[in-house]
């Protein structure tokens, strides 16, 4: 049981900070011309889908990991789970966030913090991104037992 409760939090913490250093990344590389739609701060239909494998990749590391320290299949759904429900309550928010961000108009370059602070998703991808994160962690946990 130890092994499980450590597995889901080493394995929820990797993610959490994969995922900060992959959007940090992601951000630098492809910057606001390719991460926004035109003259907005809503993430664009690249940018989400960069994200989107972005997150499975995570998701997976995560799996791995979480199996690999619980050696159980309870393990890896348990932290598919874990992601799912934190997942859906921090989409709550980004909604709230959207709808107050929709009408800020976005000119030029932005620096990352900006744009962290400005940008918002499609309400529905906060909803969607953390069933993607959590069928990574399964896909993960499935190759940490082989």
């Amino acid at each position: 049981m130890a092994r499980t409760i450590i597995g889901v939090i080493v394995g929820y913490v990797l993610m959490f900070i994969l995922n900060f250093f992959g959007f940090v990344t992601l951000y630098m590389v492809v910057g606001p011309r390719h991460a926004f739609k035109p003259g907005l701060f809503l993430a664009s239909n690249r940018w989400i889908a960069m994200s989107a494998v972005m997150l499975l990749i995570t998701g997976i590391i995560a799996g791995l990991v979480a199996g690999a320290i619980g050696k159980t299949r309870r393990t890896t759904v348990a932290l598919a789970v874990a992601v799912i429900i934190l997942g859906v309550l921090l989409a709550i928010p980004a909604v709230f966030k959207a709808r107050a961000n929709a009408n800020l108009v976005r000119v030029g370059d932005v620096p990352q913090l900006e744009a962290a602070a400005k940008a918002y998703w499609p309400i529905w991808c906060p909803f969607v991104f953390p069933f993607i994160s959590a069928v990574g962690v399964l896909v993960g946990g499935r190759f940490s037992r082989r």
